[in-house]
């Protein structure tokens, strides 16, 4: 039976919807895998994340070095998904992210694990990129949390 892995962007989402999302689907692990875990939006930065989700019981994990360096975000930032995809190619070939890719890997055939970034539209970010050199081989799950009014 083929693993599953989930994916959540939480642009346009409150940080309580993105938590609704997750604890519906059962999710046990939210893998950060932004490269800064900042964000303009209220709840989205580590620290305030981690602790949203840890106290509905999911676990929380950075994994920097799986997120996109900055030339790669000002690239999905224009809509140029080719530079994307080269500049995030590259990322994933350096020792830190092939140790994070390993590690992400181990704990997505153990438990739940859920992909984090800010793009909604998993097709369009770097997550996609992500499950294709990595989980292939998983049955992939978008998670939509309800968009703010």
């Amino acid at each position: 039976m083929p693993h599953t892995i989930f994916t959540i962007g939480y642009e346009q989402a409150t940080q309580a919807a993105l938590v609704a999302a997750l604890t519906a689907a059962r999710v046990q692990v939210l893998a950060d895998i932004r490269y800064l875990p900042l964000s303009r939006r209220p709840g989205f930065s580590k620290s305030s994340l981690k602790a949203a989700v840890e106290e509905a019981g999911i676990g929380y994990r950075h994994f920097r070095h799986l997120g996109t360096p900055a030339e790669g975000r000002a690239a999905a930032r224009r809509g140029d998904h080719a530079v994307l995809e080269a500049v995030y190619g590259g990322q994933l070939e350096l020792p830190e992210a092939m140790a994070q890719m390993a590690e992400l890997r181990d704990l997505a055939l153990e438990q739940r694990v859920c992909l984090l970034c800010f793009e909604r539209n998993a097709a369009e970010c770097h997550r996609s990129l992500l499950i294709g050199a990595l989980l292939a081989d998983f049955d992939e799950v978008d998670l939509e949390p309800v968009l703010q009014a």
